[in-house]
């Protein structure tokens, strides 16, 4: 039976979101049932989505425009293009925070909230509803524990941690189940060569929408076009689809973790406990899955 899934990304600023959205799409064990945007232009944000969604014969799948906040870079523009999101087939929430408290507190199921963003969204949720945290397992791409950005031994304040931080604190240490993928396994995950050309020349709706942003998007950051041909970029953001229902290709710790005010995710004894996928039992395995994924999805 598959897993109902609501997913809350920052779509638009780093392209492994679009990834993220792609291999969920390609993943039978999960029920994808909302999308909600976060941070930055949410209406834009929102519009990729509903983009990609619509393009893949998606739209069963909810979108909820989450809380607007500071604009930042917008770039996948070129791909979204004119796209109209009040054109989209499906169900469009202005208020995405609510629309999700609605699905979780009436759902008689588990929901698995996958966060692969900044998270003033969840912060705002459990103001609003603090019930959802009997209903929801999270799951998120968050933190740096014992490895930091690239696979150094340093430990950083990881951007979906810092940014919006005093929501990150009450989201992680919210009474829910937690498990997240830190740098310390997502950092560094990136598809090449023979699996970048599978996933490059595949010709599904799904990937065919990564492949134009990653192109959009390598454009709005200035660099060569080709590159999608032969490398991703860094794909944080697909370690939390795989959790969302599975651990066996990564080594799971039970850590208590604690988020301090400079935005590090520091192990501690007054932390809350929560599962942390510290290591790759196997990674090439988990690529080979990732590429499986994306070329399932529809």
């Amino acid at each position: 039976m598959s897993i109902p899934v609501i997913l809350d990304t920052d779509i638009g600023s780093d392209i492994d979101d679009t990834w993220a959205l792609a291999m969920a799409l390609g993943c039978p064990e999960i029920d994808l049932r909302m999308v909600v945007s976060a941070t930055g232009d949410t209406h834009h944000r929102a519009s990729i989505v509903g983009k990609m969604l619509e393009q893949t014969g998606r739209t069963d799948i909810e979108i909820g425009i989450g809380i607007p906040t500071d604009v930042g870079p917008k770039n996948q523009e070129r791909w979204v293009g004119d796209y109209d999101l009040s054109r989209y087939p499906g169900t469009v929430h202005e208020d995405g925070v609510e629309a999700m408290a609605d699905m979780i507190m009436s759902s008689s199921e588990t929901i698995t909230l996958v966060c692969i963003g900044p998270l003033p969204n969840i912060g705002a949720l459990l103001k609003r509803a603090p019930g959802v945290v009997e209903k929801v397992r999270f799951v998120g791409m968050h933190g740096s524990v014992y490895k930091g950005y690239f696979g150094t031994e340093e430990i950083h304040p990881e951007y979906n941690v810092k940014f919006h931080l005093e929501d990150a604190q009450a989201s992680l240490h919210a009474a829910w189940p937690v498990t997240i993928t830190p740098l310390d396994t997502c950092g560094t995950v990136r598809l090449e060569g023979e699996l970048q050309a599978a996933v490059a020349s595949a010709e599904n709706q799904s990937m065919q929408a990564v492949i134009g942003n990653y192109k959009a998007w390598l454009a709005a950051i200035n660099k060569d076009e080709e590159i999608a041909e032969v490398k991703s970029s860094v794909l944080f953001d697909t370690v939390a689809i795989y959790l969302a229902f599975a651990e066996d290709l990564l080594e799971v710790e039970d850590l208590r973790i604690r988020v301090d005010d400079d935005g590090y995710t520091r192990i501690d004894e007054t932390g809350n406990m929560m599962r942390v996928a510290t290591k790759w039992r196997d990674y090439d395995a988990f690529l080979d899955l990732l590429v499986e994924r994306l070329l399932a999805a529809p």
